[in-house]
């Protein structure tokens, strides 16, 4: 049984939202994902997939694409991302999956779940800058607060490893705006994997160890639609 996390489904099924518009590189991606997916994941694997999920403005327009993601092999783990418009209160996303026997799907939202030796759990984070305005700071303070009670939630499962998902970076490349990885420090965080660069904005990321927290960068288009072990 293996970990594996895979950001930035794009999925549009229920809406008119293709991807292929933003470059070659996002041809056909939702048959890539589903073949590369099922050649690797297998039956009692778990993907976490950090954010940017479905187009869909509404959770019961994304229906179709709900169903894509029950379909792939093994369980996944949801989180968060800037486009997942559809996100609402966890009781009615969790009515959402068990209404449509989606049973292969677990939103984290302030919770943590268990697999194998690990702990994992996640938020969707935000994009720290010189020039936040006030809106930005409010969801700052809001996101470090939940990825708080996220890894408290995870150090209660009392496992050898902690596994976060955000969909933002934690932190830049030049180590500048620290919140979130201080707090990943802080509860001594193994792995954090994450998504929402695309196409020239790879070169900003940040991949490896990063005082103690193994990073990995997991968008689509970075990692050609294949889930990365973790």
């Amino acid at each position: 049984m293996a970990i594996y996390a895979l950001a930035d489904l794009h999925l549009s099924f229920g809406t008119d939202k293709p991807m292929d518009v933003f470059g070659d590189a996002w041809d056909n991606y939702t048959e890539r994902i589903f073949d590369n997916w099922q050649s690797i994941v297998k039956s009692d694997d778990l993907v976490i997939i950090p954010g940017d999920i479905s187009w869909a403005t509404y959770i019961e327009d994304a229906y179709e694409d709900f169903n894509f993601i029950n379909r792939l092999n093994g369980k996944k783990a949801i989180l968060k991302g800037n486009h997942d418009y559809w996100w609402t209160t966890l009781s009615k996303m969790n009515k959402f999956l068990a209404d449509n026997s989606f049973d292969t799907i677990t939103i984290l939202n302030n919770t943590a779940i268990s697999y194998e030796n690990a702990a994992i759990c996640g938020t969707r984070g935000w994009w720290v800058r010189e020039d936040m305005s006030e809106e930005d700071i409010r969801i700052l303070e809001r996101e470090k607060i939940r990825l708080v009670l996220s890894c408290e939630a995870a150090a209660k499962h009392h496992k050898e490893r902690i596994i976060v998902g955000l969909h933002y970076p934690p932190v830049d490349r030049n180590g500048e705006h620290r919140e979130f990885l201080e707090i990943l420090k802080e509860y001594k965080v193994d792995t954090c994997v994450y998504g929402h660069l695309h196409s020239h904005s790879h070169k900003t990321a940040v991949i490896g160890d990063v005082e103690g927290v193994d990073m990995k960068l997991v968008s689509g288009d970075f990692v050609d639609f294949t889930p990365i072990l973790v």
